[in-house]
């Protein structure tokens, strides 16, 4: 018995060691442990920098009468059981969602104390954010080329090799090679995945610099967050402003927001999360949708090239690198872009429902936050049913 308390009293002290041993070899570790999958306000464990709000605020009509009606039409939700959008809202807790034509509010519902004003974070919609100011740098001649080398503007990375071959094109096609394990597969996959790193961690350009690559630049897509945290720090180099820095002057400050946006660091004075980290109210990321509705004008001036807006909602000729849901979304340019149907919209998703629509068809803005989101893809059926106009899904 004494030699079993022995045993077990070493097992325990090893456990307990080895423990120690690996937070101490992986620190951001014990911020997975202690906040598992990020929640809406987790952010707020991370510096932030502001990009402050508009001098003069753009205000969109909002209609005597909300069009209650939206209640009962029914929608899919991701069981591909139809629902009303009532239901199909209550069951994927969603915070806040507003639905916007021709710049009026016709419908808007809020949980859990948001309203149009409650800032929250939108997880990947970020990247969908990085991807306006790589256009406008390349309009205002900061960076060339897309075809640049990425070690042209990061020297730093030079030291990682597999750097070398890497253009920013790559980058934003997410087709960088560079190795990126997802949070997908169960608990300990999760824990120690790559997801969670560059989410937890508080330094990210010493995670970047032992990244491996694993396939060619330019041959496989795969959804990561290193390769828009990378075009981050790019355009920090290269306009030698921070990431909240040139937002607000090229864009926050351009567009009539009526709140302060944020963005989250890994840490003080350190590297942006371009990827998952950009805080936002809902009523100000409409107006990003509004911007692109217009092509990028604002007022009569052009906030982001004309052609930028183009080339970043229509894919062309491209084969799709992907097909998400019935409406088969391909990522292009760190937008999602459906194929499926009678196309044309496109929108900024993030995890656990987050999402800005846009329906150049329809003039139609959607606006969703959420703790989790009900799935699916209802934002189509609903701007096609406001503006009149015949939808039916696809037949399974």
């Amino acid at each position: 018995m004494k030699t079993f308390k022995k045993i077990l009293l070493f097992l325990i002290y090893a456990f307990f060691l080895s423990l120690f041993a690996l937070f101490l070899w992986k620190p951001y570790l014990l911020n997975v442990l202690k906040y598992r999958t990020p929640g809406a306000e987790t952010y707020k464990i991370f510096p932030q920098e502001i990009s402050h709000k508009s001098d003069s605020a753009f205000h969109f009509i909002r209609s005597a009468r909300q069009r209650n009606d939206l209640d009962t039409l029914h929608v899919l939700d991701g069981n591909n059981q139809s629902v009303p959008l009532k239901a199909y809202l209550k069951n994927g807790a969603v915070n806040a969602f507003i639905v916007i034509r021709n710049d009026s509010i016709l419908y808007e519902k809020y949980d859990k104390g948001y309203r149009d004003s409650t800032l929250t974070t939108i997880f990947s919609g970020a990247k969908s954010m990085i991807s306006i100011m790589i256009g406008q740098v390349l309009n205002d001649h900061s960076i060339k080329s897309l075809n640049e080398k990425v070690t042209e503007y990061i020297p730093e990375l030079k030291s990682n090799p597999a750097f070398e071959e890497i253009t920013l094109k790559n980058l934003l096609d997410m087709k960088s090679g560079l190795e990126f394990q997802d949070a997908v597969g169960g608990i300990v996959k999760a824990f120690f995945s790559d997801e969670a790193k560059y989410y937890y961690t508080e330094d990210m350009k010493a995670q970047l610099m032992k990244v491996k690559l694993v396939n060619k630049p330019g041959t496989v897509w795969k959804y990561k967050s290193i390769d828009p945290i990378v075009l981050g720090w790019v355009l920090q180099k290269a306009t030698g402003k921070s990431v909240a820095e040139y937002f607000e002057a090229n864009v926050w400050k351009q567009i009539g927001t009526q709140y302060n946006a944020t963005w989250g660091l890994d840490q003080v004075n350190g590297l942006t999360n371009t990827a998952s980290r950009f805080q936002v109210t809902a009523i100000d990321f409409a107006k990003i949708g509004r911007l692109y509705l217009n092509k990028g004008s604002y007022h009569g001036k052009q906030v982001v090239p004309e052609n930028w807006v183009n080339q970043s909602i229509n894919i062309g000729s491209e084969q799709p690198a992907s097909a998400k849901g019935w409406q088969k979304s391909a990522h292009h340019y760190l937008w999602w872009i459906p194929q499926e149907g009678d196309n044309g919209d496109y929108a900024a998703e993030g995890m656990l429902g987050q999402r800005l629509y846009i329906d150049p068809e329809t003039n139609t803005i959607i606006v969703q936050f959420s703790d989790h989101g009900a799935g699916n893809y209802p934002y189509r059926k609903i701007s096609r049913y406001l503006s009149g106009l015949p939808f039916s899904y696809p037949k399974s």
